[in-house]
């Protein structure tokens, strides 16, 4: 039986990469899991989530003509209601521009009061105009 694009079936690890995880499907299809469609968060180490044998459920993305597919872990979770990002609270583009605004201001005080105590202090220290 194919499998076939949308379509969110369960399947085994059978490998690990750097790039992603290999996965066979109920079919004995393989396909890939690239690296950023494992978690809902950014992925250093694929090994932090996954290991050879685990079964995980995937969502298949793609199948091209060479019968090349791509699934995604994140995307099948989405599906199944584990977690519902449309109700989480959404920050306003101006909320997030003060916030930046306020971090980046006292890093550069920061840097500022840092670089200030390395000069020596011996009265070579001037205001910019």
């Amino acid at each position: 039986m194919p499998v076939k694009v949308g379509s969110t079936v369960e399947g085994v690890v059978t490998g690990i990469t750097n790039f992603g995880a290999f996965v066979t499907l109920p079919s004995g299809e393989t396909g890939l899991v690239h690296i950023s469609e494992v978690a809902n968060s950014y992925v250093k180490d694929i090994h932090d989530y996954l290991k050879k044998s685990d079964r995980v459920k995937v969502k298949v993305l793609s199948v091209d003509g060479k019968g090349k597919i791509g699934l995604s872990i994140r995307r099948a979770l989405a599906k199944s209601g584990s977690r519902d990002f449309r109700r989480e609270k959404r920050v306003s583009f101006e909320d997030k521009l003060a916030r930046f605004m306020k971090e980046s201001d006292e890093r550069l005080q920061d840097l500022k009061r840092n670089t200030e105590s390395k000069r020596g202090g011996r009265g070579t220290y001037r205001e910019a105009y």
